[in-house]
C-alpha cells in the first residue's frame, strides 16, 4: 500500500511552520531573560535593579519638616494637588544636605506655560494664556504667587479661562453674542469659578427665542418650526452652540 502523497502546498506550509516554531523556541532560550516569569509576567531582576537606583525624590512630606508654612498656603490654593518637586525638581539631596544642595526655583517665563500655555486639549476652564500676548517680558511671579496663584484681578473676559470656546465662537454665526446671552454667570464665578458655576439653558424654548419662526428676531437668523423640528431632542444634541453649523 502506497503512502499518501501530500500536495506541495501542504508540505511548504509545514516547512514554514516548523521554521517559525524552531525560531520561537530558539528565541525563548537565547533572548528571554532567565528571571522572566519568576514572580509574574515580567523580568524579576528588574525589581532589584530599580531598588538599587539612587533615590532622587524625597516626597512632599519631607518638605513639611522645614516649609510647613508654605505647605499650609499651598494646600488652600489651586496648586494643592501639585507635589513640591514638580516645580522645584528632585530634592532628596537637599533633604540630606540643605545648605549644600538648593532646589531650583523657576523664576522666568518658560516654566509656567508648560501647564498654562494655551493648548486646546486641556480641560475647559483651566487657566491658559498665550505667552506672547500675556504680559510679554514679565516673569510670571511678578503677578502670581506660585504657592497660591490667585489672579491679580478678576478676569475681564471669559476667554481668559475659556480660550478654546472663545476661539470657536469668534468664527461662528454666534460670534456677536455675548456669553451672558446664553449663560447666567454668578458674580463670584470670576473669583471662585469652581464653586460658582454658570447656568446653561435647559429647554428647547431658549433657542426658540431666536430661531423659532415666530420669534421677534432679525430675519437673517435661521428659522425653524420649534414644535416639530428635531422631535424630542434638545437643540444642542445636534447643534454645537459655540459653533452652530446651520445656515
Amino acid at each position: 500500500m502506497k503512502a499518501p502523497k501530500f500536495p506541495q502546498q501542504v508540505i511548504s506550509l509545514a516547512i514554514i511552520f516548523a521554521i517559525l516554531l524552531g525560531g520561537l523556541i530558539a528565541a525563548r532560550i537565547l533572548l528571554v531573560p532567565k528571571s522572566f516569569g519568576k514572580y509574574g509576567h515580567y523580568r524579576a531582576d528588574a525589581a532589584d535593579e530599580v531598588a538599587s537606583l539612587d533615590i532622587k525624590y524625597a516626597g512632599y512630606k519631607a518638605c513639611l519638616e522645614c516649609h510647613d508654612d508654605i505647605y499650609v498656603i499651598k494646600e488652600k490654593s489651586n496648586h494643592r494637588g501639585l507635589s513640591c518637586e514638580v516645580c522645584h525638581g528632585a530634592a532628596a539631596k537637599h533633604i540630606e544636605a540643605p545648605d549644600e544642595f538648593v532646589p531650583d526655583a523657576p523664576r522666568g517665563r518658560g516654566y509656567c506655560p508648560l501647564c498654562h500655555g494655551y493648548n486646546p486639549s486641556r480641560p475647559t476652564g483651566f487657566p491658559q494664556i498665550i505667552t506672547l500676548q500675556h504680559n510679554p517680558g514679565k516673569p510670571c511671579m511678578t503677578c502670581h504667587n506660585p504657592h497660591n496663584p490667585l489672579l491679580p484681578h478678576s478676569p475681564e473676559e471669559c476667554s481668559a479661562c475659556h480660550r478654546e470656546i472663545a476661539s470657536q465662537k469668534r468664527v461662528s454665526h454666534h460670534s456677536s453674542l455675548p456669553c451672558e446671552k446664553c449663560h447666567t454667570v454668578p458674580a463670584r464665578h470670576t473669583t471662585d469659578p469652581r464653586s460658582a458655576l454658570p447656568k446653561k439653558p435647559t429647554t428647547r424654548e431658549f433657542c426658540g427665542g431666536c430661531h423659532d419662526k415666530n420669534a421677534a428676531s432679525p430675519k437673517e437668523i435661521p428659522r425653524i418650526e420649534l414644535a416639530s423640528h428635531g422631535g424630542r431632542y434638545l437643540c444642542w444634541e445636534c447643534h454645537y452652540p459655540h459653533h452652530p453649523e446651520a445656515k
